[in-house]
Parts: structure tokens; sequence; C-alpha cells
């Protein structure tokens, strides 16, 4: 990092303090983030979201007070420039497909080392979606077509269908199966900057924030269908 560049600034929310002081011990030295605040609850990270304005908050999903999924959703909506990573004790959880649709970035297992954390902040921040692609794809089959979870927001709004074109539609279907942009641009034949390109595209029509949502979307407006998946598969 130059002395030019601005410090990622990171909010660490979870309820336990030896993650947080675990989580703040792996950022914290590296030049390229700032930690400005520590959270043990999600309206404590909430709170705190405005006051410091960090670039991401890494969030525990289940917490005391308001949960991650709220919070998530509460500082995607207030402070829609601030981005949202998801933690989770588990691969598999439904919990972490609702903090997706609420509108975080990624999501991360708890016990993820410490160049995966740092990578996905810095992912996040750039607004991309740190989930792996085809992990996104098997959370969301196993899950989104399961009752929504009571705190769980509406789904991503799709009534714009109608104003993808064919081929923004073949790009949306193969990304939500699993594909990256490299492996979509193989399938259809074209360079990786257009399928970034239709991508943005897609993104902007369906009114999602990232990778994540356009996947959610795919799954519930019947593009994709979700297949009895084994979560410990």
């Amino acid at each position: 990092m130059t002395g030019t560049q601005e410090r990622i600034r990171v909010l660490i929310a979870d309820d336990q303090p030896l993650v947080r002081r675990g989580l703040a011990l792996i950022l914290a030295p590296d030049p390229a983030f700032e930690v400005v605040a520590e959270a043990d609850d999600g309206q404590r990270a909430v709170d705190l979201a405005h006051r410091h304005r960090p670039h991401v908050v890494v969030m525990d999903i289940r917490m005391p007070v308001l949960d991650g999924v709220q919070a998530t959703e509460r500082i995607a909506r207030e402070l829609p420039a601030c981005r949202v990573l998801a933690l989770s004790t588990f691969d598999m959880d439904e919990y972490v497909v609702a903090a997706l649709r609420a509108g975080a970035s990624g999501f991360l297992p708890k016990d993820v080392s410490p160049e995966e954390l740092s990578a996905a902040v810095r992912t996040v921040h750039t607004g991309e979606a740190a989930v792996a692609p085809r992990l996104l794809t098997r959370l969301i089959s196993t899950y989104v077509t399961t009752p929504r979870l009571p705190q769980s927001p509406s789904p991503v709004p799709v009534s714009s269908l109608g104003e993808l074109t064919p081929r923004e539609i073949e790009v949306w279907h193969l990304l939500a199966t699993g594909l990256d942009n490299a492996e979509i641009a193989s399938a259809m034949g074209i360079s990786v900057s257009t399928v970034k390109n239709y991508i943005t595209s897609i993104f902007a029509k369906l009114s999602v924030r990232d990778r994540a949502q356009a996947v959610i979307a795919a799954y519930e407006s019947g593009l994709v269908e979700a297949r009895c998946a084994n979560p410990a598969g």
C-alpha cells in the first residue's frame, strides 16, 4: 500500500470478546487496515457504524439484542457505502443466506485463515462478493426455498426481469450456477471484460448490490431451480 492510499476502515462485531480480539489482532498489524471499533451486539454495531463510518463491518450472524441479520439490513439500508462481511460458525447456515438477502457482501466461516480474512475484507471493500461462487450456489440452493426466517427481509426485487436481454439472462444463469467470470467468458466465447459489463448491467436492472444477491434473485425468480442439497455433503 502506498502512502496515498486510504486505509480500509473496519468495524468488528461479535459477542465473544476473544473472537473480536482475535480478528482485530489479525487485521490491525496490516497497514492496509484500520480497526476503528468493536461491538458486542448488533445494535451496538449499527450505532458504531453510524459513528465511525467504516468501509467494512465484519459481522457475526448470531448476536444478542439485535442479531447480525437485522443489523446487516439496517447498515445496508442506512449506510449504503458500508459493506458487511458476515461470519458464521458453520459453512452451511440458513442465517448466512438471510444475511446475504439483507445486503451482506459475503461471508466467512469463523475458522478461516488470517490470509483468507484479509483477502475477504479487501474483496468486499471493492464492491465484489466475498463468497466462492460454487459455495454461494450450494448455500442458496440448499436454503433459499425453505420457509423464510422471521427476521429475514423480503426477497431481492426482480420486477425488472423483462428489461434483461437474452444475452444478459444467459450470463445471469451461468453466474447463478456457480461459474466465475472467466468460466462464463469461456462458456459463451466472449472476453472477461465483456462478462463484467454484462454483470454490471444485470445488477443495475435487478436492483441488486452484488453477485450474492444476483444468485439469490435467480433462485427466487425461478431462473434456476434449487436442488435438495445435503448441507454436510
